[in-house]
């Protein structure tokens, strides 16, 4: 049996996470779950350590402070590579992401994908209760990481993705300049140069259950300055 591991990076979702573990293990009770918490002020962290005391197959990771969601999947990748697992499945801890999408998925990743992503931007994938300008935004996002990286998926900025951890053994994370949201779209590039195959299932991606957006305008220009640093046209005119 292949070993799956489930990343979930948290910052302040003590109401989000205890509803959405329940529910991943109902759809794959056969999966680990790794929590990665940047030292959430509302307990997160002081609930998932709880937890795993209880015997359950759950894994937590408590990290010094806000350290960023990208450097939170980087180290999730390198302790998915480094104890055995098969494949990775990152998701949002907000409850974006719903758990009954896993099992398509892994059934993707199984025809020998290396990356599979919940796409959101093919038929049958779409968002729910998203503003205009949100919706607007995210087209925007894809659009220039598809021209600056030469990507040809479709959802390049989701998170809900399926890696196949003998691909990460080979990625040099240590190149990862992103540790923010361009993080996503980054490491498709990085895994794209390696030869990685592709494929994207449709997810429907709901708006979180509780909390507010942590995404601001300064992380999304932040973002838009990383993938221009490192479009392949610009880092060989360097």
């Amino acid at each position: 049996m292949k070993r799956i591991l489930i990343a979930l990076a948290t910052y302040n979702e003590r109401d989000n996470l205890p509803p959405l573990i329940d529910e991943i293990f109902a759809a794959v009770p056969e999966a680990d779950i790794l929590v990665i918490d940047d030292n959430s002020p509302d307990g997160t962290g002081d609930w998932a350590q709880s937890f795993s005391s209880s015997g359950r197959r759950l894994k937590l990771i408590r990290r010094s402070g806000k350290l960023g969601l990208g450097s939170a999947v980087l180290e999730a990748m390198r302790y998915a590579a480094d104890s055995g697992y098969d494949y990775l499945l990152n998701m949002d801890a907000d409850g974006s992401h719903r758990p009954q999408y896993i099992a398509s998925l892994l059934q993707k990743s199984a025809e020998g994908y290396d990356v599979v992503i919940g796409s959101r931007y093919i038929a049958g994938g779409g968002v729910e209760n998203w503003a205009w300008y949100r919706r607007l935004m995210s087209w925007c996002i894809n659009r220039y990481a598809r021209l600056m990286l030469g990507l040809k998926t479709r959802d390049n900025s989701g998170s809900f993705r399926c890696y196949r951890v003998e691909l990460l053994r080979r990625l040099d994370t240590e190149s990862v300049v992103s540790r923010g949201y361009s993080f996503f779209e980054e490491i498709l590039y990085r895994l794209s140069a390696l030869g990685a195959s592709f494929a994207e299932v449709p997810i429907i991606f709901a708006d979180r259950r509780f909390g507010q957006s942590k995404i601001n305008k300064s992380e999304v220009f932040k973002a838009l300055w990383i993938l221009f640093r490192i479009a392949p046209y610009w880092t060989k005119t360097r």
